[in-house]
């Protein structure tokens, strides 16, 4: 029973980070398609992403880093959720709630290459830097 509680929990906090990030839970169909757009492995199945979204499975960890790249939110909190503190380095919750198009700019930074990556990563600071000067 254990196991099925951890799936129903995984499930949860999978859906929360989906919530905040204004993204659709709905469509196990475009959630496999669009994660599968950011992962470098085997493709998952729109079975496989159904199951994450209802609590059936819990991905690996290869596969977690990516969801939790991609939602803005720590791996071992969407793995374990909360951490106590007491048992060692705890772990940030969810990302606060960014604006949809935030969120849709953060994902398509993460399908460059690394080298355009940097690039993109070098301009918003750049623009930070000389919108601070300006303030």
């Amino acid at each position: 029973m254990k196991i099925h509680n951890e799936q129903k929990d995984f499930c949860s906090r999978l859906r929360l980070a989906l919530q905040n990030a204004h993204y659709p839970s709905d469509s196990p169909t475009r959630f496999a398609q669009d994660f599968n757009l950011r992962f470098d492995g085997r493709a998952v199945t729109v079975h496989a992403a159904r199951k994450w979204l209802v609590g059936e499975a819990i991905p690996t960890q290869e596969k977690l880093r990516t969801l939790s790249n991609w939602l803005g939110v720590s791996a071992v909190w969407l793995r374990y959720g909360d951490v106590n503190p007491e048992a060692g380095p705890g772990e940030r919750p969810p990302a606060p709630e960014f604006m949809p198009e935030t969120v849709r700019m953060m994902a398509d930074i993460e399908l460059l290459d690394e080298h355009h990556r940097r690039i993109a990563v070098e301009f918003i600071q750049t623009l930070l830097r000389v919108g601070a000067r300006h303030r």
